[in-house]
């Protein structure tokens, strides 16, 4: 017994080995799973897809078994007739990917760009030249291009009509779009219509029911409003009107009308559908059928979704007298489309109330799915649009006189190029709206839930604005957009206009700032604006310090406004304040505007849809707010509070405007001398001094506490790490990036731009900076490669941080190879044209000649190299590919040695018997 227990067996079957199969020990590991039989190894290799053991991490190695009549060389016409098999298959798929590039990166957009020109040309001699104009070679590089942005846009239309319509199945149509009939006189009518209204009742989410109170705990603290919109509060006209269509409403007809609606199963063909298959990276030819549709469909949706609303739009203008306005405006085709689209959505809820009328009800269900399509698509215009280009517009006009410029320079800068000045506003006012956003979440995260009630909560996983767009109807959304352009510009007006106007007063020489660019100046201002961005400020503006320093300053001015104004309770929602023994507020029937009490108003369960559609806009309201005390001369107090709010953004944006900027031109003062810098490089400095500075006094107000003991011992370390720190920064951010950027202008830009008759140029700051550049793309492209040395090293730099910094391993490991084989780059060319060729006796025209060609010559020789060695290794695995075809019959598993060397490793395919 002692005997069998102790017997080998392998790990995978749990048998022993025989002569015919034997055990083998191929990894690492020890114990009961050392072995293995090569049978069972290599069917877990099929099954798990990898190449080595999952405990130990070893790599599994094969020998390979070849036929006893294999030759030492293989015969010429053998290596022959692989290489010309080889060769045949790489023309074959050369010849397919050719045919899949022309294609889609040629036929289909050149096709999508003839036909666009020949509908908006508004000839018919157009439509008749079309063939010869598809056959035409003119313009084929801009046509293509210009091709490719249309199907861009078509496809992007018909991804979002196709999401647009799983938001519609799966979040419901409005009730309006609903068949109606009248309601039935008899008792089973009723019987069914009350079914349907417990029905819509149960498939309301249980957020939506109103919240158990306690009466004495309602007189005390007044709930808050769910963190939705005012507007999305009590409407009695619309709750009205769509009562009385859910009343109306057979659930039979709904039921048919969802069958109806889901008929057009649009994912049933494309299940089957990949990517490769698709674009005919496969090897097959069933892409040319792809290409069919997608042309087609390019120019469906170009005749529906451009040509129709343009000419609608077109006809429109010209009538009504408005076409030199539109003209005037450099976009007359995006404006004349915009109004195409309105008068199509006012003409299609027109049709729609006339088939409501006549009862026809799939015409009227389709006009209706239309005129949600159009509706959506100039909400999502206007919201992602117009909104931030309106706010870029209003930054740009209050901020004029922080730069001395005018609105005459505005409008020439706009007729000179309308496109650029357009999208350069529209992404400023991104970029607002998006900082906006961000600070009124960290406002959320420091204020009782329910101050915020009237801005929408972009966190809240129950938020849809697209729902929104579908249901609300387009009163509302006119009236919140007003309402943002008032509080958006209003926000302009006091952290921009009025702190300008101040400093203009108090520090008449402080501005304009100084953002002109200098062609001649010896350091590049572009490059070093290109490493501002790209380097120094997004590294200012990772640091999570920074958000942290802002919510605890929000959180501070919270506190002392709440015990000064005796608002506490309300903004910041202590529990205790909400004692039952309290006197009851007088005040609890005055609720702040916009204040709605869901709790006394629940939704009527009889409204079906509606009901649900009201539960999905006003979740978790009740349940995830906390009561609060409401003071007296409550209203009075919140005037306070927001007067005391705006003038701490005026104080705010009057320190972030001056203090950054006063400091920076102090520091670079004494750098450069001049008073007339780039104010984006004193900014810079400046925010990064008065950063360093509040993260200092932060760590020392944290040290403080722990005595002087400790305070000297974090301050050594600090020191040191330090001192560590700069070091790494000379030699990675300092040597490295110079080397680098002058290698890349001697390589590339010297040869390109300086004729050998005139004398190239250095400036080292430049090279610097665009250095790097050039090294953070390095960088990140080694990143993004496969595992070799400089990735290795490289991810365990940045796993360390810089606490943890290692100063010998990145100078033996990163610093020293890189700046060694920069030098070498460097060094070795200009040594052979400046040392060996004179020796050698050439004219001064050859010395010139070597001097400024040797490094693209020895660029090209290295790339030849390169080449030439994948070549090689190519031929390589082609010979051994010819004789494993030829002569290869099996393969055995190697045992695992510890000193001996390993095995040449192949490949674990399904073993040969013999």
């Amino acid at each position: 017994m002692d005997t069998a227990e102790e017997a080998d067996i392998c790990r995978v079957c749990r048998s022993e080995g025989t002569p015919d199969k034997p055990l083998y020990h191929p990894c690492v590991c020890t114990g009961s799973i050392k072995f293995i039989h090569q049978e069972c190894l290599v069917q877990w290799l099929k099954h798990s897809r990898k190449e080595y053991c999952e405990l130990c991490k070893h790599r599994f190695a094969f020998t390979p078994i070849y036929s006893p009549d294999m030759p030492s060389r293989l015969p010429i016409q053998d290596i022959c007739a692989g290489l010309l098999t080889s060769v045949g298959t790489a023309i074959r798929y050369w010849f397919h990917y050719t045919l899949v590039a022309f294609a889609w990166l040629g036929v289909v957009p050149l096709t999508a760009c003839r036909i666009y020109k020949c509908l908006f040309t508004g000839s018919v001699s157009s439509l008749l030249t079309l063939p010869l104009d598809m056959l035409s070679t003119e313009n084929l590089l801009a046509d293509c291009l210009q091709g490719c942005f249309v199907v861009t846009c078509t496809l992007c239309a018909f991804i979002s009509l196709v999401w647009l319509r799983e938001q519609i199945v799966h979040g419901g149509a409005p009730h309006w779009l609903e068949q109606h009939q009248p309601p039935p006189a008899n008792a089973a009518g009723q019987a069914n219509e009350a079914q349907a209204a417990g029905q819509g009742a149960a498939d309301e989410p249980p957020a939506a029911q109103p919240a158990p109170a306690d009466p004495p705990a309602q007189n005390e603290a007044e709930p808050e409003p769910p963190d939705v919109p005012p507007d999305q509060g009590d409407n009695p006209e619309l709750e009205e009107e769509e009562g009385a269509a859910a009343e109306d409403a057979d659930p039979n007809n709904g039921a048919q009308d969802d069958m109806n609606w889901n008929a057009l199963e649009w994912d049933r063909a494309a299940e089957e559908l990949t990517w490769e298959r698709m674009l005919g990276l496969d090897g097959s030819l069933v892409f040319l059928e792809h290409v069919f549709w997608v042309v087609s469909l390019n120019t469906l949706f170009i005749l529906v979704f451009a040509f129709c609303p343009y000419h609608i739009g077109h006809f429109s203008v010209v009538g009504l007298g408005f076409e030199e306005y539109v003209q005037a405006s450099h976009f007359e085709g995006l404006i004349t489309t915009i109004v195409g689209y309105i008068l199509l959505a006012m003409t299609l809820i027109l049709c729609h109330g006339l088939a409501a009328l006549v009862r026809f009800q799939r015409s009227r269900r389709l006009l209706g799915v239309c005129y949600i399509v159009v509706k959506v698509s100039l909400l999502v215009v206007v919201e992602i649009g117009v909104f931030p280009l309106i706010c870029g517009w209003w930054l740009d006009i209050c901020s004029l006189e922080m730069f001395d410029a005018s609105l005459k320079d505005r409008e020439l800068s706009f007729k000179s190029a309308p496109g650029t000045t357009m999208f350069l506003h529209w992404l400023v006012g991104m970029v607002y709206v998006f900082y906006f956003a961000s600070f009124i979440l960290l406002l959320r995260e420091v204020l009782r839930p329910g101050v915020l009630w009237f801005l929408r909560n972009l966190n809240d996983p129950d938020f849809n604005p697209v729902q929104e767009m579908i249901h609300l109807p387009i009163y509302r959304h006119l009236r919140r957009f007003i309402l943002s352009v008032v509080v958006f510009g209003s926000i302009v007006l006091l952290m921009l206009w009025l702190p300008i106007r101040l400093i203009k007063l108090l520090l008449p020489t402080f501005l304009p700032y100084n953002v002109m660019l200098y062609s001649d100046a010896p350091v590049s201002e572009l490059s070093l604006e290109l490493l501002l961005l790209q380097v120094v400020l997004p590294a200012l503006l990772e640091q999570g310090h920074t958000r942290q320093w802002l919510k605890g300053l929000v959180r501070a001015w919270t506190v002392s406004a709440g015990y000064l104004l005796d608002l506490h309770s309300y903004l910041l929602g202590e529990q205790e304040d909400t004692d039952a023994n309290q006197p009851v507020n007088n005040n609890n029937n005055n609720p702040p505007p916009g204040h709605h009490n869901n709790n006394n108003n629940p939704a009527p369960a009889g409204e079906g849809l509606h009901a649900a559609h009201q539960a999905i806009l006003q979740q978790g309201g009740p349940v995830g707010f906390q009561p609060y005390h409401r003071p007296l001369r409550f209203p009075f107090r919140i005037v306070l509070l927001i007067a005391f709010m705006c003038i701490t953004l005026l104080v705010a944006s009057l320190v972030c405007l001056t203090l950054p900027v006063f400091t920076g031109r102090w520091l670079m003062s004494f750098w450069t001398g001049s008073s007339k810098i780039h104010e984006l490089y004193t900014a810079a400095c400046g925010l990064y001094v008065c950063w360093l500075s509040i993260r200092g006094v932060t760590v020392l107000l944290a040290w403080m506490p722990q005595g002087r003991t400790v305070i000297a011992h974090k301050v050594q370390e600090w020191t040191l790490m330090i001192l560590k720190t700069l070091v790494v920064a000379l030699l990675v951010a300092g040597v490295i990036p110079l080397l680098l950027g002058l290698l890349f202008e001697l390589v590339i830009v010297a040869p390109l731009r300086v004729p050998l008759d005139q004398t190239p140029l250095f400036y080292p700051w430049q090279d610097w900076a665009l250095g790097v550049l050039h090294a953070k793309i390095i960088a990140a492209i080694t990143l993004m490669g496969p595992q070799w040395w400089l990735k290795t090293v490289i991810e365990q730099v940045y796993a360390n941080g810089i606490r943890n910094i290692d100063l010998q391993f990145i100078i033996r490991k990163l610093a020293a190879p890189v700046i060694s084989v920069l030098l070498l780059s460097l060094c070795v060319p200009y040594v052979i044209a400046a040392g060996v060729v004179p020796a050698v006796g050439v004219t001064p025209e050859m010395e010139i000649l070597m001097q400024r060609r040797i490094y693209p010559f020895l660029l090209m020789v290295v790339s030849l190299i390169g080449i030439l060695s994948f070549q090689i290794r190519q031929f390589k695995r082609l010979y051994e590919h010819i004789k494993n075809d030829k002569y290869l019959v099996g393969q055995r598993l190697v045992n695992y040695e510890r000193k001996a060397a390993r095995a040449s490793s192949v490949p674990p395919p399904n073993p040969v018997a013999e």
